[in-house]
């Protein structure tokens, strides 16, 4: 499940503030902001809105694999010439 960590680095990553973030999942801003400070554990059914709207602006989240969690993009971007 989606963690406050990967909250904030997806927002990141997308250059999005967390009012961008709110539009695309359909949630509050104060649910993303309460979330990523660790203030409240949204249900479910939130962190996979939050999870979806991530995906897709074209990231994937990297399960535990003994390494830890993490977010990244889907596909390398390509070099402009």
């Amino acid at each position: 499940m989606l963690t406050r960590e990967q909250c904030r680095a997806g927002r990141a990553m997308l250059d999005w503030s967390r009012k961008d973030l709110a539009r695309g999942c359909g949630l509050s801003e104060r649910t993303i902001t309460d979330f990523e400070r660790g203030a409240r554990d949204p249900h479910d059914n939130n962190k996979r809105a939050i999870a979806s709207a991530f995906e897709a602006a074209g990231l994937e989240f990297i399960p535990e694999n003994g390494g830890g969690v993490g977010i990244r993009f889907r596909e390398r971007a390509t070099p402009k010439a």
